[in-house]
């Protein structure tokens, strides 16, 4: 059911509104009466009933989403941190100060749940039109990174482990007696893991290893033949997720590296700190001068960089109402000159058809790309890109598409703070003081 909407003229004659304590001159503050809330609750009215129990206010669970990512806060953090900052309540709408807890961290879940990855999309889109003409570019620079996800790093035994302690599982749930659950023998192959470093004994390692294999093949087996018809439809997938880990090579392509995100792959990067990353491709889209990001995909398959532009393109023109004239990439989309109405710019050789002075030009263009890296690593120290905690692909999407916005916002933040500082600097230049003159003797 939708939120019941609060009289605004209702306040309590005692104590004055939270909007009338609070310093005005604050960025926060000032932001949330930058923010067109009324888009949200007519965009997300639609996914809320009129009958049950009222919901929370629209722009209190937009609000918990935008702090969240702006401070880089987990559901439950940033729900006990809205209590103690009252710009935060301000911000989320409130009108008075509140003691109690906005909600549970759980309703942040189901409410990303509710509105998807458009309504992501749609805060992405409040984000980039505060800037202004600044989010409407001609000229953007395009790069990939991964957003890796939240699981360990694979190993054959660790996935044959948990395979083994899957299968115990759906048997006790499903009250199945097993005719052996080989409990010591997976304990001993696992202590044999550790010597897997020495050449004394990697023999001994590996031949626990294919042991834990042996023991989950049969276990997945048993599971297979034992259960009952509705327990056998209702359990298939996993079932069949435990076999396709099993049987998979060592050079096999679409592995499974996560029992629980069976959809991550592995992506090398070539850095030498980090050989290999789990989890998605990404597509950070960022204006050329103004450092606006316009554009954010993440891509359940891993691509060619090249081959990721129509998609990221297409939507930054449904963000921004305008297709980029030129986009500036690295030599990793090499192959691709146009895409659309879109110029791509790939460096190379230089052009010999060229002036010198659009030589200059164009390796101006070139040394602006390289913009674009820093804001990716603020991405994954400041906004939660580095590990996503969200399930499955389409937590991928919602928090690649919330850091971008939480960087646009940070952006704007940053633009006020700015103009209050250089506005003070110059109204300090501006004032003439007679005593601090040096004295004519």
């Amino acid at each position: 059911m939708k939120a019941k909407r609060k009289p605004v003229e209702q306040r309590s004659f005692l104590l004055p509104t939270l909007a009338e304590q609070l310093d005005a001159r604050r960025p926060i503050y000032q932001l949330a009466g930058k923010i067109p809330w009324g888009d949200f609750e007519e965009e997300f009215g639609a996914f809320y009933s009129e009958e049950g129990r009222p919901a929370k206010p629209v722009r209190l669970m937009v609000g918990l989403l935008i702090l969240k990512q702006l401070h880089d806060l987990g559901d439950e953090t940033v729900v006990e941190a809205w209590r103690e900052n009252f710009y935060w309540q301000y911000f989320c709408g409130e009108v008075e100060m509140q003691w109690g807890a906005p909600c549970e961290p759980s309703d942040l879940v189901h409410f990303r749940h509710r509105i998807g990855e458009a309504g992501m999309q749609l805060i992405l889109a409040v984000s980039i039109h505060l800037h202004g003409p600044k989010g409407g570019e001609k000229e953007v620079v395009i790069d990939t990174t991964v957003q890796e996800k939240n699981v360990t790093y694979p190993t054959d035994t660790k996935l044959y482990r948990k395979v083994i302690v899957r299968c115990w599982k759906l048997a006790d749930h499903e009250q199945i007696q097993l005719r052996r659950r080989y409990r010591k023998e997976v304990r001993k192959c696992l202590l044999a893991q550790r010597g897997r470093g020495h050449w004394r004994t990697v023999k001994q390692a590996q031949r626990a290893t294919r042991k834990l294999k042996t023991l989950a093949g049969r276990l997945v087996r048993e599971l297979g033949r034992k259960l009952s018809t509705a327990a056998l439809e209702k359990h298939q997938g996993d079932l069949a997720l435990y076999r396709r880990a099993l049987a998979q090579k060592r050079n096999d392509h679409d592995k499974i590296y996560s029992l629980h995100e069976p959809h991550i792959y592995c992506v090398a990067k070539g850095k030498e700190h980090k050989k290999y990353e789990f989890g998605t491709k990404a597509s950070v889209v960022l204006t050329k001068t103004g450092g606006i990001i316009v554009g954010a995909v993440a891509h359940e398959d891993n691509l060619y960089d090249g081959h990721t532009l129509p998609e990221v393109l297409q939507q930054t023109e449904a963000l921004t109402g305008s297709v980029p004239a030129v986009a500036i990439v690295d030599r990793g989309y090499r192959g691709t000159r146009r895409i659309g109405e879109t110029e791509i710019l790939v460096p190379g050789p230089k052009p010999k058809e060229q002036t010198p002075h659009q030589i200059r030009q164009l390796r101006q263009r070139f040394r602006r790309r390289c913009a674009i890296e820093p804001v990716i690593g603020h991405l994954k120290s400041d906004y939660r890109l580095a590990r996503n905690y969200l399930k499955g692909f389409a937590g991928d999407t919602r928090n690649l598409l919330l850091a971008a916005a939480a960087w646009n916002f940070k952006k704007w933040l940053n633009l006020v703070v700015s103009f209050c500082l250089n506005f003070l600097r110059s109204l300090l230049s501006a004032i003439d003081y007679p005593s601090l003159r040096p004295c004519a003797f």
